[in-house]
């Protein structure tokens, strides 16, 4: 059997209900100050967390807070079919952004990873 390709982790995403507490809390904790973009019609809080990696905070109805991490590959529905074929639960179908595209699945055994391909 081939080793599979390494793919980089790129960006680290938290969803919480509580944007306003996230953004004070990783302000004070580690520095990482929230900023303001413009994301096509809504805007998105980016965050520069160092080390060559993007992050940024999604306020959204969630039953508890989690951070999840991006891994860019290079072709966004084969990585979220072999997800499936590898016994994931797919939770959101490629769908395409501003910037690119991403797909979201949860692992069999537990954890949830986003698929990002940009554009070019």
């Amino acid at each position: 059997m081939a080793k599979p390709r390494t793919h980089p982790l790129v960006h680290l995403e938290l969803h919480t209900g509580n944007l306003a507490r996230a953004c004070e809390f990783y302000w004070h904790l580690c520095g990482w100050r929230p900023e303001r973009i413009a994301s096509g019609s809504k805007s998105y809080l980016a965050l520069a967390l160092g080390g060559g990696i993007d992050g940024g905070i999604v306020e959204c109805e969630t039953r508890r807070p989690l951070w999840l991490p991006y891994v860019e590959v290079d072709e966004i529905h084969w990585a979220t079919e072999r997800a499936r074929e590898l016994e994931a639960s797919v939770l959101l179908e490629p769908r395409e952004g501003p910037a690119g595209w991403r797909s979201v699945i949860a692992a069999p055994a537990g954890g949830e990873i986003a698929f990002w391909q940009p554009k070019r």
